[in-house]
């Protein structure tokens, strides 16, 4: 289980839903309802890290995957999983066996066909131990992809053959209610094998050595410069219903120079932060996002020995006050955590209860000073120390900048206590958080699909992502019994979740500080822009300009 991890856009279109399902609708050229131009102008927040959908971990690298690949699913408007290359669907075997039909038109940028065999080869790619892909573990509901992944089974025996070129069988190790949901994810899209034969490790790391299967193609991105463009793909079995021609991604990690940008006309979408916000809250453009994103600050218990300590890790998390981060220093619509799962991760199936509600343990979020120097005073006593001094590690955005100077002060208003701050750009953060290679770090996520256990599983002991320490044997247990025992009583696997999220929190596993909000002003002849809060954000397949 597990990642990343997710962020943002105007919805509209019910012509998505049809699109799934190859309907035709009119184009640029013969409705008098498009701009003659349509050229979509983007900004990011942060470099693009890979476009190989095995090594990607970030929501940027996923949503420019999802506007560049097709997979047999595409999420609608309303976060509805619809047919994409797959054009019928059978479950047996009690929910464990998928069989597909594929559609026969799609082809590669390079005009090849999509094939059976391509899911095949993408997905023992990557469990393959040899390609290291941190999000393996989401396949591991696939059968015998986790004893693949360990190096106890060959890539042979995985749960994924081609009954023919365009028919694929998928065998699950038990029912999985998210499964039509995690298809409509890249990491679950095919891969064609002679592209990443020629390029080998250089696959994904330029334009260049990539090929696509879906509405765009990526281009002019070298593997560090700060823009790039996606191009229509012409081979795309739906290109009918793509009417952008190009999107022109730049990278501003200031907001001042995106919304300047933005003022001036040379881009078509701008986050805000702060001041920005209350400036347009009502304008005509602006648009309020709040994805299933989320800041946290984890103690990396593996580099400071004082972290393994209860009362120090409780003392810091009360020490923040989390109203005051998000309304005073933010700015931006952020909201404060109560707890690991944010709001909009789903519902209690009988009492239809929000899980970030039923779950919530208050002294795990609270604000109390006084309590937290009791607290952490008591730790150095049964740590034998008297101060703690550390570093926090966070990316280089306004956002992120902002957070981190705010944590400081607080912190360091407990006694003894000394925090120095790095901040450094966005992909080299990852690499290091990766790598567990920090004493203290700001970490964000945005969840594939609104279930909390997209969230939960993160602080599973064998998750490629928990790289700060803090395990539970019990936490372990409430989540293995949620997927593997009661998978198939939704009641009984929601009380499991709660439990397990109890249990995060009651250790402090993680300190949570606050749910990502995404505002932005976003022109208004831009239309059909399909947002997905809780996975990858934009799609872009049917967006365009209107006149």
């Amino acid at each position: 289980m597990k990642s990343y991890k997710k962020i943002l856009l105007a919805a509209a279109v019910t012509a998505l839903l049809l699109a799934g399902c190859g309907t035709k609708s009119s184009s640029p050229q013969s409705s008098d309802k498009y701009a003659s131009k349509q050229i979509l102008n983007w900004t990011e927040s942060s470099t693009l890290a890979t476009a190989d959908l095995a090594k990607a971990t970030d929501t940027l690298s996923f949503n420019v995957l999802l506007n560049t690949q097709e997979g047999l699913y595409r999420l609608d408007k309303n976060g509805t999983p619809q047919k994409a290359l797959a054009t019928k669907t059978t479950v047996t075997n009690g929910g464990k066996t998928y069989t597909f039909n594929l559609r026969k038109n799609a082809k590669w940028s390079n005009g090849k066909p999509v094939t059976a065999q391509d899911f095949v080869y993408s997905w023992q790619r990557t469990v393959n131990p040899k390609t290291a892909a941190q999000d393996a573990f989401y396949l591991y509901q696939v059968k015998n992809a986790q004893e693949i992944n360990r190096g106890k089974q060959p890539l042979s025996s995985l749960g994924i053959k081609a009954l023919g070129k365009y028919k694929l069988q998928v065998q699950l190790t038990k029912p999985v209610s998210y499964f039509k949901k995690l298809l409509s994810w890249p990491l679950f899209f095919p891969l064609n094998k002679a592209t990443v034969a020629k390029y080998g490790t250089k696959y994904g790391t330029q334009a260049r050595y990539t090929v696509s299967d879906g509405p765009f193609k990526l281009t002019k991105w070298t593997g560090t410069n700060k823009k790039w463009t996606l191009v229509k793909n012409n081979h795309y079995w739906d290109k009918k219903n793509v009417h952008l021609q190009k999107i022109n991604e730049l990278v501003t990690e200031s907001t001042t120079t995106s919304y300047e940008l933005y003022s001036s006309k040379k881009v078509d979408e701008t986050l805000l932060s702060g001041q920005q916000v209350k400036n347009n809250v009502n304008n005509k453009d602006f648009v309020k996002r709040l994805p299933t994103a989320t800041t946290r600050l984890d103690l990396n218990q593996n580099k400071v020995a004082a972290f393994k300590n209860l009362n120090i890790r409780r003392a810091i998390s009360l020490a923040i006050n989390r109203q005051a981060l998000t309304k005073d220093v933010l700015e931006d619509g952020s909201t404060p955590l109560k707890g690991f799962v944010p709001a909009g991760m789903g519902n209690n199936p009988t009492t239809k209860q929000p899980f970030y509600q039923e779950a919530y343990v208050k002294n795990a979020v609270a604000y109390n000073l006084k309590e937290a120097k009791k607290l952490l005073n008591k730790g150095y006593k049964e740590t034998n120390t008297k101060k703690l001094k550390f570093t926090i590690l966070t990316s280089d955005t306004d956002s992120s900048k902002q957070a981190v100077e705010y944590l400081q002060s607080a912190l360091e208003k407990l006694p003894g206590v000394s925090v120095n701050v790095s901040t450094i750009p966005f992909v080299q953060l990852i690499a290091k958080q990766q790598a567990g290679n920090y004493q203290a770090s700001i970490k964000t996520w945005q969840s594939v699909f609104a279930d909390p256990i997209n969230f939960l599983d993160i602080y599973e002991n064998n998750s490629s992502y928990n790289n700060s320490g803090w395990q539970s044997k019990k936490f372990d247990s409430l989540l293995n019994e949620a997927e593997n025992t009661y998978g198939n009583q939704p009641a009984k696997r929601w009380q499991k979740l709660v439990a397990a999220e109890k249990v995060l929190m009651n250790q402090q596993g993680t300190i949570p500080l606050y749910q990502v909000a995404k505002s932005q002003l976003l022109r208004s002849n831009v239309k059909n822009v399909v947002y997905n809060p809780a996975g990858v954000p934009y799609d872009w397949k049917e967006t365009y300009i209107a006149k």
